[in-house]
């Protein structure tokens, strides 16, 4: 047993250390970091003006919309480009399966594209 113990002994080591350079770079932070806060570094920044609600407000649909928007134009690009990239060195027979694929892939995205469109997710007032 203890020698089958023993194999576990480099990750403990390694747990250990990792763990003692942690605590070190946060207490060396702690300790040496300039800290001069004043109100301009205090103040809101991301959205450009200060907040004005309850941060658990409710969103319009629209910005959810607009995410998946994102996400599947994302995953359009994210395909896309392997795809090209191999589909010159692919036999005759598995190049024309992935041609016909990938034109599939990109007519259901461009159904949920026109969907969206016609749903009025592009518009914003």
């Amino acid at each position: 047993m203890d020698a089958f113990l023993l194999q576990y002994l480099p990750i403990l080591i390694f747990m250990g250390i990792a763990a003692v350079i942690g605590v070190l770079f946060l207490v060396a932070a702690a300790i040496f970091a300039p800290s001069a806060p004043d109100p301009e570094k205090l103040s809101s920044y991301e959205c450009g003006f200060n907040a004005f609600d309850d941060a658990r407000m409710k969103f319009d649909v629209r910005f959810y919309l607009v995410s998946i928007l994102f996400i599947i134009f994302d995953l359009e690009v994210a395909f896309l480009f392997p795809w090209a990239v191999t589909l010159m060195k692919l036999p005759k027979e598995a190049g024309v399966y992935a041609f016909w694929s990938m034109a599939s892939f990109l007519g259901i995205l461009t159904v949920g594209f026109a969907y969206e469109w016609m749903k009025g997710a592009l518009e914003w007032e």
